[in-house]
């Protein structure tokens, strides 16, 4: 796979290992579970971390700016998915705005 699908993919991949690894501290934390769960979590991250080199830019700052929007996207995906707690219209008209700024951060003309 090559192009604009792997990017795609390489960002969303690396939303959800950085979701799946932040939820780990927060299970820990604040839901009182082993602290085991921070193993899985460390390297949920160090994988995060792993994808976002994958994203052909020379800068990383592009590379993260742009992240931030799927990062925001897959976030509300989880809040809905896992946590049970629909979106509203503030959380979709937020997502939206966020993907029109990630899109112009990666497919401006340089």
């Amino acid at each position: 796979m090559e192009g604009p699908m792997r990017t795609i993919f390489t960002y969303f991949g690396a939303a959800i290992a950085e979701i799946a690894g932040c939820f780990a501290f927060w299970a820990w934390l604040k839901l009182d579970k082993s602290i085991w769960w921070l193993v899985p979590g460390m390297a949920s991250l160090a994988l995060f971390a792993y994808l976002l080199t994958f994203i052909d830019s020379a800068a990383a700052g592009r590379v993260y700016a742009a992240y931030g929007g799927v990062y925001i996207a897959a976030s509300l995906t989880w809040l809905w998915i896992i946590e049970g707690i629909r979106p509203d219209r503030w959380d979709i008209t937020g997502v939206a705005i966020c993907f029109i700024g990630a899109t112009i951060i990666i497919a401006g003309p340089r």
